[in-house]
C-alpha cells in the first residue's frame, strides 16, 4: 500500500517493516443431515444441513511463484525496486524486519530523506503553486464561527495548565530515621520516557562525576528508542538500578523554590505505587545489579525494533524472548501488557536476584563492608537536584 504513493517518506522515528507473505489452508470435517422427499418414485433431496464442523488439521505455504510474480510486478510498475522481495522472502512470517533508511533509498522505497513535514509543514501552501493540500481560502470569506459553550462560574484562568509528565533525575538522600546521620544516596527516576531522557540523564552523571549512585526508577514506558540508549548508558556507567517509587520528605522538587542546600533531596524508597511497564524493562535490563521487590508490578507488551531488543538483551545478558508472543492465559487485556511474576525475571535474567530496592537503598546499607559508593559520610555534592537539560 505503501508503495502506490507517488512521494513516499519514511522520519528518523518511524518504523517500516516486512515479513514473509504465507498462506494457510485449514482441512475441516463437516457432518451433514439432508432431507428427502419422494414423488412418484422419484426422491428428491430438500434440505441439508451442517450437523457438526470440526479443524482437523493445518498446513502453511510460504509465498507461491504465482503471487511473488504477481507482487514484484507490481513493485516494478510503482519504481520499487526487487530488494524489497527479497528481504520479505528472508524474513519469516512470525518476525518483522525494519528497514533502515539508506536501504530504503537504495530499494527506491522512499523518495527521499524528507520527513512528514515535507507533506504539511507550516508555510508550504504559501508556494506558487500551492500544493494540491492545500485549500484556498477567498479573501473576502468571513471566518469560522467557534463553538463557545458557557459553563457557570467558569472564568477563562480556571483552565488547567498541561502536565508534564515527562521522565525528571532527583538526586535523594535517606531521611528514614533508623539510617541516622549515615544514610544512603541515591538518583530517582520517575516519568515516561521521552526522547530527551538518555541526554537529561547523561548531563547529569556529567555533573555527579565517578560517583555510582544508583537508579531507583518508576515508569510506564515511553520512548523504545531512548530506553534502549538509557539502558546501555547505565551499563556503560556501572549502575544498578531497582523498580521502586520515591517518596519525598518535606518540600518536593517540583514545587517552586524548593531547592536542598547541597543537592540532595530527603526522600525514602518504597514499593507501593511503583511500577515499571512497555519500555521501561528495557531501561532495568542495563542496570548491573536489578532488583524488584515481589509486590511490584512489571510487564512487558509487543514493541517494534524486534531485532535491536534481542540484540540489545543479549548484549545485558538477558533471555532474548523476554518480549516473546504473549499467552492468552496471563494476557491482561485491559493493559494489553503481559504481567512478569518474580520467578520468570528471575529466571530470564531481567532481575540478579529476589531482593527489592532496600537492598541498594535501605537503611541499613551503610553499615555493609565494603562501603557502598552511595554512602558518602559527608556529601560533598553541590549540584541541582532537579535536573534541566542546558540550553
Amino acid at each position: 500500500m505503501f508503495a502506490g504513493g507517488v512521494g513516499r517518506v519514511v522520519g528518523g522515528w518511524a518504523h517500516l517493516g516486512v515479513h514473509q507473505i504465507t498462506t494457510t489452508h485449514f482441512r475441516t470435517k463437516r457432518q451433514y443431515r439432508t432431507t428427502y422427499r419422494v414423488v412418484r418414485g422419484k426422491k428428491y433431496k430438500v434440505t441439508t444441513e451442517t450437523v457438526t464442523q470440526d479443524n482437523i488439521g493445518y498446513k502453511t505455504y510460504e509465498m507461491s511463484k504465482a503471487l511473488e510474480k504477481r507482487l514484484s510486478a507490481y513493485l516494478r510498475e510503482m519504481g520499487v525496486g526487487r530488494g524489497v522481495l527479497d528481504v520479505m522472502k528472508a524474513t519469516p512470517a512470525s518476525d518483522i524486519r525494519q528497514i533502515a533508511l539508506d536501504d530504503m533509498l537504495t530499494m527506491k522505497l522512499v523518495t527521499s530523506r524528507d520527513t512528514l513535514d515535507i507533506l504539511r509543514q507550516a508555510g508550504i501552501c504559501r508556494r506558487s503553486p500551492a500544493p494540491a493540500n492545500c485549500r484556498e481560502i477567498p479573501a473576502n470569506a468571513k471566518p469560522a464561527k467557534t463553538a463557545v459553550v458557557a459553563v457557570r462560574g467558569a472564568t477563562p484562568s480556571a483552565r488547567p495548565a498541561p502536565v508534564d509528565n515527562s521522565m525528571r533525575f532527583v538526586l535523594v538522600r535517606s531521611s528514614d530515621p533508623k539510617c541516622g546521620l549515615d544514610c544512603p544516596e541515591w538518583i530517582a527516576a520517575q516519568g515516561t520516557i521521552t526522547p530527551d531522557t538518555q541526554k537529561i540523564f547523561r548531563q547529569l552523571l556529567d555533573t555527579v562525576g565517578g560517583r555510582r549512585l544508583p537508579l531507583i526508577v518508576s515508569s510506564p514506558g515511553g520512548d523504545l528508542l531512548s530506553a534502549l540508549a538509557m539502558g546501555r548508558l547505565i551499563r556503560d556507567r556501572k549502575l544498578d538500578v531497582a523498580i521502586a517509587r520515591t517518596d519525598f520528605t518535606g518540600c518536593k522538587p517540583q514545587d517552586k523554590g524548593c531547592a536542598p542546600p547541597d543537592g540532595f533531596y530527603p526522600g525514602v524508597a518504597t514499593d507501593l505505587g511503583a511500577g515499571c511497564d512497555a519500555a521501561c524493562p528495557i531501561m532495568l535490563a542495563g542496570g548491573v545489579r536489578r532488583f524488584v521487590g515481589p509486590k511490584v508490578p512489571v510487564s512487558v507488551q509487543s514493541l517494534a525494533f524486534a531485532e535491536r531488543i534481542r540484540s540489545y538483551l543479549a548484549e545485558m545478558s538477558v533471555r532474548q524472548h523476554l518480549f516473546p508472543p504473549m499467552p492468552l492465559d496471563r494476557f491482561d487485556y485491559k493493559r494489553n501488557r503481559l504481567r512478569l511474576e518474580p520467578g520468570t525475571m528471575l529466571t530470564m535474567g531481567l532481575t540478579t536476584g529476589p531482593e527489592s530496592a532496600n537492598h541498594l537503598v535501605g537503611p541499613t546499607v551503610c553499615k555493609a563492608e565494603p562501603r557502598p559508593q552511595n554512602c558518602p559520610a559527608v556529601s560533598a555534592l553541590k549540584v541541582d537536584a532537579q535536573f534541566t537539560p542546558k540550553p
